[in-house]
């Protein structure tokens, strides 16, 4: 049954990787993307878009940790995890294939694809990241509170920051929201326990904090 779900989740992740692969350049090429003016003040700073990611991915592991996977909330944090550590992966080899450059090293050309080590513009890891966290959550409360819908303005605020350092041109955030949220989809949906839980000790799975 393990292997089956693997084997389905790998096939799921592989065609994601593929569809964005190829739809990315030619996106670029329907003329979307462009340079945003450079801003690194107030909300845009890379401090904020640090404290962002760090907080998200160390709430998601503390958490899951200290509830285990008995409880619905402990459950969907999992999920979050597991989530968080496939579209790492997925995004970090689509960085080294495609190697594009990014646009505060571009010269304002939204289509150097290729280019080698050191360009890791396409997709967005931290947009990836930020969207594979917060979907399993708002796909499990969001009809009941949806008040929870609002973590969606977390990726957005990620992507607008992202691009206003030059950091990714507009297609790179589009596929890291798109990468993460799938991630996050095909997580919440997988029946069984989650995956990055099941190789953790009993007294993961139970959680810390019934300890205490």
């Amino acid at each position: 049954m393990l292997q089956r779900q693997c084997m389905k989740s790998g096939h799921a992740s592989g065609l994601a990787l593929l569809i964005l692969g190829m739809g990315a350049p030619v996106v670029t090429r329907a003329g979307i993307d462009h340079v945003l003016p450079y801003d690194d003040s107030g909300i845009w700073n890379r401090h904020y878009q640090q404290a962002l990611i760090y907080g998200l991915v160390g709430g998601e592991v503390i958490g899951a940790v200290w509830e285990g996977g008995e409880t619905r909330w402990g459950r969907t944090l999992w999920q979050s995890v597991d989530s968080t550590v496939s579209s790492a992966i997925l995004s970090t080899a689509l960085k080294y294939t495609f190697s594009r450059v990014r646009p505060i090293d571009s010269g304002g050309d939204p289509n150097l694809w290729f280019k080698g080590h050191g360009n890791e513009s396409f997709p967005s890891g931290e947009v990836t990241t930020v969207s594979s966290i917060i979907t399993p959550v708002v796909l499990e409360y969001g009809r009941e509170h949806p008040a929870v819908y609002a973590l969606e303005l977390l990726p957005v605020y990620d992507s607008i920051a992202r691009m206003k350092v030059q950091a990714h041109w507009q297609t790179d955030v589009i596929a890291g929201f798109a990468l993460g949220t799938t991630c996050g989809w095909w997580m919440h949906r997988n029946p069984d326990t989650p995956y990055v839980l099941r190789i953790m000790p009993h007294s993961i799975y139970v959680g810390i904090g019934k300890k205490f």
